[in-house]
């Protein structure tokens, strides 16, 4: 299962000093097509990367174009477009663009009943999002989901796990993510340093995680920590009381420096979840600097609201020095595919999901 990724080097040189003037922060925008007031801010603020979400998404020139003007407005060809396609219920690109997919539990379950089986599928499934976002010039997917939910927590994560064991997890998400880069698309981990635990949604509110630390290494920090080698993650706005009862992990210096570049030991980009969300308090320039501070590469902002972004902007430096050095790393390991076949990976993901084929 080795993604055998043979990665562009030629035009790091030049990405490195268009990237050196990107600010630290990925936005969305507010439609199909980006308005002529979007364009002048992305020129002016020159924000590292875009994401996409379902307001954005009609035929397949549509979403071609947006792409190619976002990243026109940078003046970066290269600069990454990200999107949630996990499948299950968060998957943004759907039929006729790409088939409703399962959702990580299916897969878990089938690594139940089969490890070999379930490894392959979540690779197979994975590959196949590759072929989908990267003909429409999509180049990183917030995927694999690596929290380990827990009896009774929040439903936010619920289906979107593959298993209730760190173990299982682990091995899935090591699937998907080397599914992902077979494809030349950027994997991003989800929600380190874990949300499985969180009773609440924290697209509403901040959820607080009150177990002991020695649970939480052997249950939720795991499978970050077995896949700590990957290029990118994204942190879970929840707080652990153990390590800091102040700030979500998104904001808090102690979790991301002790916890997630310590004890994990991932020294690849780190993006927050998104800023729009109602667990981050504050206003938009005070959460930007917060996260910036706390040790955060990367500040995400989705809803693609100009007031927000502006916001955002405001406090949002430049790329510089090891967050720099991160985006750079993550960057070059969008490459080329492998010699896949679309019609063949498809038709063996068929042989185990049917109802998608």
């Amino acid at each position: 299962m080795h993604h055998g990724v043979v990665v562009r080097r030629e035009p790091v040189r030049d990405r490195l000093t268009g990237m050196s003037e990107s600010k630290s922060m990925i936005l969305g925008c507010s439609g199909k097509t980006p308005t002529a007031e979007e364009l002048r801010f992305y020129r002016g603020e020159r924000p590292w990367g875009f994401i996409l979400f379902a307001r954005n998404i009609g035929e397949p020139e549509q979403i071609r174009d947006l792409v190619a003007s976002l990243r026109d407005a940078v003046d970066r060809p290269e600069a990454p477009v990200f999107i949630d396609q996990e499948g299950g219920r968060v998957q943004r690109l759907r039929p006729p663009l790409a088939p409703n997919y399962p959702a990580g539990e299916a897969l878990g379950a089938l690594y139940r009943r089969d490890h070999d089986a379930g490894l392959r599928a979540a690779w197979l499934m994975a590959r196949l999002h590759a072929f989908d976002l990267s003909s429409l010039g999509i180049t990183a997917d917030c995927l694999p989901v690596l929290d380990v939910p827990i009896e009774g927590a929040s439903d936010v994560i619920g289906s979107r796990a593959y298993a209730k064991d760190p173990g299982s997890v682990a091995a899935m998400g090591r699937a998907a993510a080397e599914g992902l880069l077979a494809g030349g698309v950027l994997p991003v981990m989800k929600h380190i340093p874990g949300h499985g635990r969180a009773f609440s949604d924290t697209h509403f509110e901040l959820p607080t995680v009150d177990t002991p630390l020695r649970d939480l290494r052997s249950h939720d920090f795991a499978p970050f920590a077995a896949l700590k080698d990957l290029p990118a993650a994204m942190t879970a706005h929840v707080v652990y009381s153990a390590i800091d009862p102040d700030s979500p992990a998104t904001t808090s210096k102690k979790v991301i420096e002790e916890i997630i570049r310590g004890e994990i030991g991932f020294d690849g980009l780190l993006t927050s979840d998104d800023t729009s969300m109602k667990a981050l308090s504050g206003d938009f320039p005070s959460k930007a600097a917060a996260i910036l501070a706390a040790g955060c590469d990367i500040v995400l902002h989705c809803n693609g609201v100009m007031d927000e972004m502006r916001g955002i902007a405001s406090r949002t430096t430049a790329l510089e020095g090891y967050s720099l050095e991160r985006a750079e790393r993550a960057e070059r390991s969008i490459g080329d595919s492998d010699l896949s076949e679309e019609a063949t990976i498809r038709l063996e993901f068929a042989e185990f999901f049917e109802a998608v084929a």
